[in-house]
């Protein structure tokens, strides 16, 4: 049988994984398990850390011309490598072409997303509109989620280093085409360089592991529980899941509201409530224990004028312990 791409994770201090053997997602599992004999495992760990140390692709031939050894680094906008594809086999042996994959981070604390050139080549986005860091509630826009939403959207507010989580969701490049795509991710404890202070970061893998209707483990393209919500919304109305902790964004219900800069990339301004604002937006989360709360509030349009928004907003259980805000908002009158 042809040797496969091995997909290994990198994402902290923990010993490298696998997360993927060809087009087949793996939990997490122990190189060993997978690489046996004859100095694999050794080879294997020290191809792995002479690419973490240069990040760059290494191919070559063992001393005795028995064996070929591939690995290509996956790293992100950042400079911080996430994982590699390892493939070792014949010299003579076809090596097949792996599946695209690319490296991201989620930085918890500050709210914002980014990624990797790989991970916008498997999302299909153009050069023209490429970005190197926006709001983690755009990085939810292209993806229809399965089932486990509650659980990783739950482990997202709870943000608790060394959190693991993995799943299978679809993707919808930018061309529309639907993907199945496994996504793998580790939160850890992090110092930020510029400033010393404490933050957590989200740091994964995505890989494209063949069209949506070919997978069973994908999920249709719209959930359920979104098809009835975006039915319930009247014209002018949009609804999003915030965060309660931090009164951040997580994601939107169906399509963004018009003007509002929400985004925060780097060429539009960035996202802001009104300060003045803040403590009836308090008040609205703090009130959820009792029952839904109601507010105006204004926020910052794309021109960096303030627009005031009627927000209505309800507690949404994510899980047995874990709740978020669904808000409903429309321009006020």
């Amino acid at each position: 049988m042809a040797a496969k791409w091995l997909l290994i994770e990198i994402f902290g201090d923990a010993a490298p994984s696998i997360i993927g053997v060809g087009s087949t997602p793996r939990r997490f599992m122990a190189l060993d398990k997978v690489l046996k004999g004859n100095g694999s495992f050794d080879t294997a760990l020290s191809a792995i850390a002479e690419v973490a140390a240069s990040l760059k692709q290494i191919d070559r031939t063992s001393a005795d011309s028995g064996r070929r050894i591939i690995v290509k680094p996956l790293v992100t906008f950042g400079g911080r490598l996430h994982g590699v594809y390892f493939w070792a086999g014949r010299p003579d042996e076809q090596v097949p072409e792996p599946d695209p994959a690319g490296a991201w981070t989620f930085n918890l604390t500050e709210g914002k997303a980014s990624g990797s050139d790989d991970l916008l080549d498997l999302y299909g986005v153009p050069a023209s509109e490429r970005h190197t860091e926006k709001a983690m509630a755009g990085a939810f826009t292209r993806l229809r989620t399965n089932h486990d939403e509650g659980e990783a959207l739950s482990k997202i507010i709870h943000s608790k280093p060394g959190t693991i989580h993995q799943a299978v969701w679809t993707v919808e490049r930018d061309d529309k085409e639907l993907r199945a795509a496994h996504f793998s991710c580790r939160m850890l404890q992090e110092t930020d360089p510029k400033d010393g202070r404490a933050q957590v970061i989200l740091r994964g893998i995505t890989q494209d592991i063949g069209p949506a209707q070919s997978v069973v483990s994908a999920p249709p393209p719209v959930v359920l529980e979104y098809r009835v919500l975006e039915a319930a919304t009247n014209e002018g109305e949009h609804r999003a899941i915030v965060n309660l902790k931090t009164l951040r964004l997580i994601r939107w219900i169906g399509e963004p509201v018009s003007g509002l800069a929400w985004e925060s990339v780097d060429d539009q301004i960035e996202p802001g409530m009104h300060p003045e604002d803040l403590p009836i937006a308090l008040a609205m989360s703090e009130g959820l224990a009792r029952g839904k709360t109601h507010g105006t509030l204004r926020f910052r349009q794309l021109s960096g004028e303030w627009q005031s928004y009627d927000v209505d907003a309800s507690l949404m259980a994510l899980d047995q312990h874990t709740t978020a805000g669904l808000v409903m908002i429309r321009a006020a009158l």
